[in-house]
């Protein structure tokens, strides 16, 4: 029987379908083991990162003031106000706090946008810049093995123990020369910084020539200390009490004179105890008052940085004659003059003599002398010191005068965190090439995915590429039988 032959064409068409197909077959498998890997890793699960989670601390609310009250009771005390649980000094109302203006801001300048104009009609077509080609792919890196985080221990929780105290200055007037005593106050102010409600105790110690006038609730606690009594302040309350003090009429001449005032803090079923003290200086003024010289100090400030601050002083001449000037400054423990002028001599470590040179009647001579003072001064501030002034003139008695001058430091008003700060970042560990927010995907997984799916369109497209030549063979008519040279 005569074979049956194919045609020239249907034989064509039969080679080239064969080589195609096993062309997109092997592009499919060789991607398919190229991306492997790859697959494996973004498909294996990641080790869950532990992270700690801390809920924030919420902040107490404004600062409360608390309302005066001769006679104050637990019983009767408003809600927020601190209620006295042992006898102690009347409150008042708390000195407005001040803060300090926000700097000014200014909105960034935005650069304008280059301006573009159309083509005129007819004009030449503008020519568009070429787009660079798309970056290929990276090739697909192994992921690394993720490690279990390693234990750490718990974050301490915060301390709910806080309390500052603050004081104002007990500053004499010109009346203070011509009396044997003089009855002032002392105004505190204490601040539940916690997030607690707390009992609070003050105490405070007073400088030689100052002593306690009555102040209810409080009672001597030994040489110069004075207890009172306790308060129960909730989180956030902010008080005052005015301590009654007098001031003796030969006190100014134990000038600079300063005291100090502490405050602790306890809660119950809270450990520890939360403290904080100030100082507060006593101010007097030019005197005893003396006819013919001035004397004037101006404030010295340490500032954060605690550097070495500027003592400005005025020796003025009122007198009619001549004299040759001369002060002397005292400072207290802890301040000194590191580096004394030309003109200045350190007689001991707190006092320093200047020569002020002949002062004119009618003229002033003003002497400037750089100050210093030691961590512990700066957080035990406000401090006193003193001057003294001297008018030798050509003829007469030799004038004398002295006053006092404040010394502050901004480390005082920086009180100590009681609660220490929260972890705020994870503390897990991220597998390598770091999360990120699309989906908690790394480069490299999105990298997997991408292959993934390129390697499987080619396999469809060769499986599709395959059934069609099959079917187009199987459709094709079978070609007639064609005639044996016998025939």
């Amino acid at each position: 029987m005569a074979r049956v032959k194919a045609s020239p064409g249907n034989r064509a068409e039969g080679r080239r379908s064969t080589p195609l197909l096993g062309t997109a077959l092997a592009l499919g498998l060789l991607a398919a083991l190229a991306v492997g890997p790859a697959w494996a890793s973004a498909a294996m699960p990641d080790a869950d990162p532990v992270v700690s989670v801390t809920d924030p601390v919420s902040e107490p609310g404004g600062d409360p003031e608390t309302t005066p009250s001769e006679k104050p009771t637990p019983t009767e005390e408003p809600s927020g106000d601190p209620a006295p649980t042992d006898p102690a000094p009347e409150t008042t109302a708390p000195p407005p706090e001040t803060t300090p203006p926000a700097p000014e801001t200014t909105a960034p300048e935005v650069p304008p946008a280059p301006s573009t104009t159309a083509p005129a009609p007819g004009g030449p077509p503008t020519p568009v810049p070429p787009v660079p080609p798309a970056p290929s792919a990276p090739p697909a890196s192994p992921v690394p093995p993720v490690r279990p985080p390693a234990p750490h221990p718990e974050a301490t929780p915060p301390n709910p123990l806080g309390v500052q105290v603050t004081t104002q200055d007990v500053t004499l007037t010109e009346a203070y020369w011509n009396a044997a005593s003089t009855a002032t106050t002392l105004q505190v102010t204490v601040h539940n910084t916690g997030t607690t409600a707390q009992r609070i105790r003050l105490s405070y110690t007073l400088p030689a020539g100052l002593t306690d006038a009555g102040t209810k609730g409080c009672s001597a606690a030994g040489g110069s200390a004075y207890r009172c009594g306790a308060w129960t302040a909730g989180a956030g309350v902010r008080f005052s009490a005015l301590l009654r003090l007098r001031v003796d009429g030969t006190a100014w001449r134990q000038m600079p004179l300063a005291g100090s005032v502490q405050v602790v803090a306890d809660a119950p079923g809270v450990p520890g105890e939360a403290a904080d003290d100030q100082g507060f200086a006593v101010l007097f003024p030019p005197g005893p008052p003396v006819p013919g010289i001035a004397l004037a100090a101006d404030e010295v400030a340490f500032d954060i940085s605690g550097t070495a601050s500027t003592l400005a002083l005025r020796l003025g001449n009122t007198g009619t004659v001549d004299a040759a000037g001369q002060v002397e400054v005292v400072l207290p423990a802890g301040v000194t003059i590191p580096t004394p002028p030309p003109g200045c001599v350190a007689i001991d470590e707190t006092r320093t003599r200047c020569d002020a040179g002949l002062v004119l009647a009618g003229r002033t001579a003003e002497l400037r002398l750089p100050v210093e003072a030691t961590p512990q001064a700066q957080r035990e501030a406000p401090l006193s010191g003193a001057v003294i002034g001297q008018l030798d003139p050509r003829s007469g008695p030799t004038r004398q005068v002295q006053m006092s001058f404040r010394i502050t430091s901004a480390a005082a008003l920086a009180t100590p965190v009681f609660s220490p700060p929260a972890p705020t970042g994870s503390q897990g560990v991220l597998p390598g090439g770091g999360a990120n927010d699309d989906g908690g995907m790394t480069s490299v997984q999105r990298t997997a995915v991408v292959l993934i799916v390129v390697s499987a369109l080619l396999v469809v497209l060769a499986l599709t590429l395959a059934t069609t030549s099959l079917r187009r063979r199987l459709a094709a008519p079978a070609s007639e039988p064609a005639p044996s040279p016998a025939d």
